[in-house]
């Protein structure tokens, strides 16, 4: 139904909000400009129920005319796990990508626009790094709106935002989280991510800066192991019980952040050029992919191992620069999704702390060779083996016959 609402004229405007520093710097800031503000928090999971009354708590604190939560777990799962496992491949060949519950968080707040009847939108990123070009594109993709971004305007005068944000608060009666005074720390699904204080310095991080992995001194004396199962390449079963993805990798990082997996530091070229530095943990996603991979590595022809990468890497520049609606992402998913037809198998997991592997593998579709074992036996012949190896290599044998042994200075056809 078409609202007869003229949105342009509205000044209700709809925060993407998450209680932390920065969205809650956003409201009373925005109340001030004239807006009436309504905050919307995408629960794409990394939150416990205490977590969610104090956002809760806080968005009315701080006076919002209207607070709604989303549960954001089912579309993390399918909008970004499921295409990303298949991928296999970090951001730089490392990072894994735990920012994209942006894109999620983006179709929320929209959803609460056209509820409203406003086409204005706001969010909390700075002018600095790659989440404003995260929220602004995906917003753009989908419509035309007004986006309103407090922190970039800020930026224009003061240039410790993060100070300038705290006494802004403070002044006005509200309070600021003392973990919030040193870093900026993001919880999903996917993982956490900490940036900030020494972090920003190059400096070893501190004790303050670690999330839900445990320390080396913390970790079970007994190793843990985990089965699971993949239909198509994506993960459905963990040991044996059937449980929805988002559920499952909640699962994931429940276990193996007892044993500090997952954790890591990150320097990357931001999409704006500068360099970024930060804490993770994705014990989940890890042991998702360390599973996949293995799978796969098994059951994929050689061409496709070798080519898939290639594919993969860039799906992930286009989630990781903004780009999560561009119709070249679509037409990846589709090859990805295609390659994963013959995906289906369990796989073992195992780790005693800080890393996991693969122990074991069984799929109907292992591409082993019922005749032969690498390097054990075989089902062919010598004369076949020599023959083999003399076609493979013709090409730079003929060019060591032609091009070795040539007379003294002479270099060839000029």
């Amino acid at each position: 139904m078409t609202s007869n609402v003229d949105a342009s004229a509205s000044r209700d405007i709809v925060l993407a909000f998450s209680g932390g520093l920065d969205t809650s710097f956003c409201v009373p800031y925005l109340k001030e400009q004239g807006w009436t503000v309504h905050t919307v928090f995408a629960d794409t999971g990394g939150v416990d129920a205490d977590e969610r009354d104090f956002i809760e708590k806080r968005a009315q604190e701080l006076g919002v005319a209207s607070h709604v939560t989303v549960d954001g777990g089912p579309a993390i799962w399918n909008g970004f796990v499921k295409p990303f496992v298949q991928a296999g491949e970090g951001y730089q060949g490392q990072y894994p990508l735990l920012v994209s519950d942006r894109y999620l968080i983006v179709d929320a707040a929209l959803a609460r626009c056209r509820e409203i009847g406003t086409d204005a939108i706001a969010h909390g990123c700075t002018g600095m790094g790659n989440d404003q070009v995260r929220f602004d594109l995906a917003v753009k993709a989908q419509g035309t709106y007004r986006i309103v971004a407090p922190i970039r305007e800020i930026q224009k005068e003061h240039t410790q935002t993060r100070a300038y944000e705290q006494k802004y608060l403070e002044a006005r009666g509200f309070g600021v989280r003392a973990k919030q005074q040193s870093y900026t720390i993001n919880e999903n699904l996917l993982g956490v991510t900490l940036s900030g204080g020494e972090i920003d310095r190059w400096e070893a991080p501190g004790e303050g800066s670690r999330g839900w992995c445990a320390p080396r001194e913390a970790w079970p004396v007994e190793p843990l192991r985990v089965t699971l199962r993949f239909e198509r390449g994506e993960a459905v079963m963990l040991d044996g019980a059937r449980t929805e993805g988002h559920r499952l990798l909640a699962t994931l990082n429940s276990l193996f952040a007892a044993y500090g997996v997952g954790r890591g530091m990150y320097t990357g070229d931001t999409t704006i050029g500068l360099k970024g530095r930060i804490v993770y943990e994705a014990p989940g996603l890890t042991a998702l992919l360390t599973a996949h991979r293995a799978l796969e590595e098994a059951v994929l022809t050689k061409q496709q191992n070798r080519f898939k990468p290639d594919i993969a890497r860039k799906w992930v520049e286009l989630v990781y620069e903004g780009f999560f609606h561009d119709p070249l992402k679509a037409d990846l998913e589709a090859f990805l999704s295609s390659s994963q037809r013959m995906v289906t198998g369990d796989v073992v997991l195992e780790t005693r702390g800080g890393r996991v592997d693969a122990v074991a593998v069984q799929s109907p579709h292992l591409l082993h060779a019922k005749g032969a074992t690498y390097a054990q036996s075989a089902d062919w012949g010598v004369e076949e083996a020599e023959g083999f190896i003399k076609l493979f290599g013709m090409s730079s044998t003929l060019w060591a016959e032609v091009n070795t042994g040539a007379p003294a200075g002479n270099d060839g056809d000029a």
